[in-house]
């Protein structure tokens, strides 16, 4: 990916004005049209070389050698990620509409959702998808390394519900370590340390965890715990699938990138025929070094899911007591007015904690 500071300000404003352009008009942009429509004081010429450039970078790309630029994946993501600016008025303005279109006096949570995801379609022209909350009360009962191979063990994992979980990983014991009484002392030693640890955690808990400061007798099973984690949380997420809410098909079919009845056929299979694929892409837990970011945003082939490629997923978990439950996203092309979507998403995610907080 292209740094920002590899783009000198004219490269920005002219990647900026060409990816705007195209979200609005759907048409590849030719340099003439940017040195006509906006005030960039400088010639054709240079805006096409400057384009070329861009060209070059991977940011733009031409879909027919004749025809104008359009935006990149990886030009998408360095507009959303460095050229984006803030807009205060609109964030404040979609606020106020969320709060005002949800104030459902006395209705289930899950009316609530589903008002949520028909308010977000409509003002969005996109699909919406908003995850039932999990139940964040299901906690590690008891866990167990156990040595299956030289190199491999197995982490068994049991939950408060007697639900069972596996998980395979490479030994972190050193290869030469080959003595059996000493690998099962060591498994046993890591085991009581994992189950002493992680014993009535949550996995929202858990994937909260920082084990940079690790007590100095496991200093150097470190990077075997942090990977644990991750294990961990992916194996927990991927099983604890939870029903969604899905409104706005149709909105998006009617944007032009949805016109191949293939293309379209394959969306639709995702969403209708195997929601268990999709609820732990949509609902995903933070990243410790992501804590930060409220809204995360899958950028075309970012999705690791085949039909979503074509799209984007911008998504924001809503939250009880701190923890996340369940999530709030919106699936558009990737020719989205993201400022806006953005704004959408995390007001939503925003109104649907505060049920809980006041719960």
């Amino acid at each position: 990916m292209v740094n920002q500071s590899d783009l000198s300000s004219r490269h920005q404003n002219i990647l900026k004005a060409t990816i705007k352009h195209y979200i609005a008009t759907a048409e590849p942009v030719a340099s003439k049209t940017l040195a006509q429509q906006y005030d960039f004081n400088v010639s054709s010429a240079t805006i096409r070389s400057v384009m070329n450039r861009l060209e070059e970078a991977g940011l733009l790309y031409q879909p027919h050698v004749s025809a104008g630029r359009v935006p990149s994946d990886s030009g998408y993501r360095t507009y959303v990620d460095h050229l984006i600016v803030p807009n205060n008025k609109i964030n404040k303005a979609i606020q106020k509409i969320v709060q005002q279109e949800l104030q459902l006096t006395g209705a289930s949570f899950e009316t609530l959702l589903q008002r949520a995801a028909k308010i977000l379609s409509t003002l969005s022209g996109y699909i919406a998808l908003i995850t039932f909350p999990k139940n964040r009360h299901s906690t590690v009962r008891h866990l167990q390394l156990v040595q299956v191979a030289t190199n491999q063990v197995m982490l068994i994992v049991v939950t408060d519900s007697y639900q069972t979980q596996s998980i395979l990983m490479e030994s972190p014991l050193p290869e030469a370590e080959v003595d059996e009484s000493t690998i099962n002392h060591e498994l046993q030693l890591l085991s009581n340390f994992l189950d002493r640890e992680l014993r009535g955690c949550s996995l929202t808990e858990i994937a909260a965890l920082d084990w940079a400061e690790i007590d100095r007798e496991f200093s150097q099973y470190t990077n075997f715990l942090v990977m644990l984690l991750g294990q961990l949380k992916l194996s927990f997420q991927a099983s604890n699938s939870s029903p969604m809410v899905i409104h706005g098909v149709a909105e998006l079919l009617r944007q032009p990138e949805f016109s191949q009845l293939q293309q379209v056929q394959t969306l639709l299979s995702l969403l209708e025929e195997q929601q268990e694929q999709l609820s732990p892409v949509i609902f995903a837990l933070p990243e410790l070094e992501d804590s930060l970011k409220r809204v995360r945003i899958k950028i075309g082939i970012e999705n690791h899911l085949e039909p979503m490629q074509t799209c984007t997923l911008i998504s924001a978990n809503y939250y009880q007591d701190d923890l996340p439950v369940g999530s709030v996203g919106i699936l558009g092309p990737k020719r989205m007015l993201y400022e806006n979507a953005i704004a959408l998403v995390e007001n939503t995610a925003d109104y649907l904690s505060n049920p809980f907080q006041s719960a």
